[in-house]
């Protein structure tokens, strides 16, 4: 089983609409996902019970009972898990990032978005973990923008996917109606870009190790 953590020290970058998506990505291409939500406000588990698909499963818990909810995961046959952090909690972070074969660090293209990217890298750092940037909620027509926040995310180390988000009203019409923008609009721009940022992970998770039971 592999476990992706989306981490933000800061809100608003998208990471709970990228888990989602994610998910509902990985079980279109016949994997088994979940999402636990180790967010306070549990924006997932309430897209969740605004759905009428049993799948993929989405769960909200308290950070401390993470590992045990991995084993359940595991247990009922997960493929892949995507952990939604809080942000301004650099304890459940942290959890999270350890607990990850992999970090996915959402973030949009603003100055103070791209400078908040240290601290999430230092805590990715700390759990000694693979960290990648998904550039959020691009603006259309704007390589400009997006090369000069690759160079920006540079500057931490990190490395920022080909493959960036951009900003479409697919993306809130479709988790308004319990649904992702595959299922929404499965022709449009907003699925393909969720396709192809699956399509990127894939291999990315191939090479991590994916993650144990506990002993």
């Amino acid at each position: 089983m592999h476990v992706v953590a989306l981490l933000s020290q800061k809100g608003g970058t998208g990471k709970t609409t990228l888990a989602l998506h994610l998910a509902v990505a990985a079980e279109r291409a016949r994997q088994v996902a979940a999402v636990i939500d180790l967010d306070p406000q549990a924006s997932a588990a309430g897209w969740k019970d605004s759905r009428a698909g049993e799948s993929p499963v989405v769960v909200s818990v308290q950070a401390t009972r993470l590992a045990h909810a991995l084993d359940l995961a595991r247990d009922g046959g997960a493929e892949i898990v995507f952990l939604d952090t809080a942000p301004h909690s650099s304890d459940v972070a942290l959890a999270a990032a350890e607990a990850a074969d992999l970090v996915l660090i959402p973030c949009r293209a603003g100055i103070l978005d791209l400078r908040a990217i240290g601290a999430t890298a230092r805590l990715a750092k700390i759990a000694g973990k693979p960290a990648y940037v998904i550039l959020n909620s691009m603006p259309a027509r704007a390589s400009n923008v997006a090369a000069d926040a690759r160079a920006a995310v540079a500057v931490h180390g990190l490395d920022a996917a080909p493959v960036t988000i951009q900003q479409r009203a697919a993306y809130a019409h479709a988790l308004t109606a319990g649904q992702t923008a595959q299922e929404y609009e499965p022709s449009g721009k907003a699925a393909d870009e969720v396709t192809q940022l699956y399509q990127w992970l894939q291999p990315r998770l191939r090479s991590a190790a994916p993650s144990k039971p506990r002993a």
